[in-house]
Parts: structure tokens; C-alpha cells; sequence
């Protein structure tokens, strides 16, 4: 993956997507359909060649990057989403370190490819399964991303499941993020240089 600022956005831009509905499915039990799909498809490509293929176009991260303009000009409607980013950035210094972990995340992704190519990457059990994978493997590290919502819906398993498949994907991003050179400082301080890269794409 190049280092190059554009690169680096969109796949933050990712993450703030992903995270979005992360917070949207614990809030009110539902997702967005054409942007899970999006988000759920990008971990199946895995060896994309470039990180605009990772997402398919740049238009399918229009959500994303209105979250990444807003955050870096000081707008931004949902004020944990920051603080969900930077806890799952963390997860992702300690992801990629846990040579096990990574492994058994790529392995189980590869065999569930063929089902979600068949049913579709947000089909009910593609969702159940790649949640089950993320609590069987990336729960177990350190820090937990800690994702609070409406309990009446955190309570179901097949909710808990899909913040799981979701939190995946933004996992996914933050992994592209720092494969192009992103640091956590630019994160918290080149939020200007992010905000005008992202308007720029949209």
C-alpha cells in the first residue's frame, strides 16, 4: 500500500464508517445496508491490490469521509466516535502483534469468502459468523473496544453478534491506516490536513 495522504484517509474513513454503525446497531438494532456491505466486504479482501479496491470505490466511503472532513474541522455530531477510533487504533498496534491472533483471524475470514460470496457479506449468518470470530480472537486482546448503546438491544445475541462483524471491519481499516503510514499523532493532530484531503475526495 502507498503512504500517500489520500490513502491514509480513506481508510480512516473506514474506520469512522464502520464505527458509525457500530454505535447505530448498539443504539437502535439496525444497520445501513449498502454501508455494512461495503465495510463487510472490504475484510474479504484481503490481498486487494490497492486500498481504494479494499472499498470498491471511493464513492462507496462518501459516509466516511463527511465523518473524517467533520472531525478534522471540528463538527462532528457523535463526540465518542474519536474516542472509539483511537481505542480501536490501540487494538490494532496489539492485533498486529499477536502473530496467533492475526493468523486465525485471516484463516477464518478465508473460510467464510466462499459463503459470503454466495449469500452476500451481510447475509444474517455471514454476520453471526465473522461476530463469533472476532469473540474468539480479537476479544481476548487488550484494550477491549467498549461500545456502549441501547441495552434493550445489547442484550440480544444476534445485535452483540453484529457489532462484533462490524467492529471487524473497522479493525480492517485501522490495520490499511497504518500499512499507509498512519500514525496515531496524525489522528490527533493533522485533522486539518485530513479535512481538506477528504473534501478533496468528495
Amino acid at each position: 500500500m502507498s503512504n500517500s495522504l489520500e490513502d491514509r484517509v480513506m481508510a480512516l474513513a473506514g474506520l469512522m464508517q464502520a464505527l458509525t454503525q457500530v454505535r447505530r446497531v448498539a443504539e437502535t438494532g439496525e444497520h445501513d445496508g449498502p454501508i455494512v456491505r461495503t465495510l463487510m466486504d472490504s475484510i474479504f479482501r484481503i490481498d486487494a491490490p490497492s486500498v481504494q479496491a479494499v472499498y470498491g470505490r471511493v464513492g462507496e466511503l462518501a459516509p466516511g469521509l463527511q465523518l473524517v472532513r467533520d472531525y478534522g474541522l471540528g463538527r462532528l455530531a457523535d463526540p465518542t466516535l474519536p474516542k472509539l477510533a483511537m481505542a480501536v487504533l490501540q487494538l490494532e498496534r496489539r492485533f498486529v502483534a499477536e502473530d496467533e491472533t492475526a493468523a486465525a483471524v485471516r484463516a477464518g475470514l478465508q473460510d467464510l469468502a466462499p459463503q459470503a460470496q454466495a449469500d452476500g457479506s451481510i447475509h444474517p449468518d455471514v454476520l453471526a459468523a465473522v461476530g463469533t470470530l472476532y469473540a474468539d480472537t480479537v476479544s481476548h486482546l487488550r484494550p477491549r473496544v467498549m461500545v456502549s448503546g441501547n441495552p434493550h438491544y445489547l442484550a440480544q445475541p444476534g445485535v452483540v453478534s453484529e457489532v462484533r462483524a462490524i467492529l471487524m471491519t473497522a479493525l480492517r481499516s485501522a490495520v490499511l491506516w497504518r500499512q499507509c503510514g498512519g500514525k496515531m499523532w496524525d489522528f490527533m493532530f493533522s485533522r486539518r490536513a485530513m479535512a481538506a484531503e477528504a473534501e478533496k475526495l468528495l
